[in-house]
């Protein structure tokens, strides 16, 4: 396209061509509607799935940790259990939360590593002992201290005696 002071003279406004194109052109951008964009409920859908997806990840970790707590207590079955506990020692740990909800434990026939991994969940230090017992499996649970009706709370130390065989 030709600008009007490159013309020749005598020729004035714009070649037919020209006209029509510059009105096309005007017309295209007079026709053409501006999007309309919903801004707040952009804002409110894109908060409500960060509230679903935080609220679905708090749920998930919540039950992760339950059901890890939940899984470490012994279902009522007496299968991990040592055959008999001639010892008399308590293996029920009664472990308090921080909103001061308590759950028990019952450790009875556990091992070492089990124990170590279950009080590093809660956060609760541990001190091993063996004790010479013929009725037990070797390196099993068959007492802790304090056990309940006693709670431990985060930060105790708990003494694990454990099945020297």
């Amino acid at each position: 396209m030709t600008s009007p002071e490159s013309r020749p003279p005598g020729c004035a406004g714009y070649a037919p061509f020209e006209e029509e194109l510059v009105n096309a052109m005007n017309d295209f951008v007079n026709a053409a509607e501006a999007p309309d964009f919903d801004t707040a409920g952009i804002v409110r859908r894109a908060r409500r799935k960060r509230a679903t997806a935080i609220a679905g990840i708090a749920t998930a970790l919540i039950v992760a940790g339950g059901g890890t707590a939940l899984a470490s207590i012994n279902s009522g079955s007496d299968t991990s259990k040592p055959a008999a506990d001639s010892t008399g020692r308590d293996t029920t740990l009664l472990y308090t939360f921080d909103d001061g909800a308590t759950l028990p434990i019952d450790m009875g026939g556990w091992d070492q590593e089990s124990v170590r991994v279950q009080f590093l969940k809660m956060r609760v230090k541990g001190e091993y002992a063996k004790a010479a017992t013929g009725t037990c499996k070797p390196g099993s649970v068959i007492g802790v201290s304090p056990h309940s009706p006693q709670t431990v709370d985060t930060g105790d130390t708990v003494k694990v005696t454990l099945c020297a065989g």
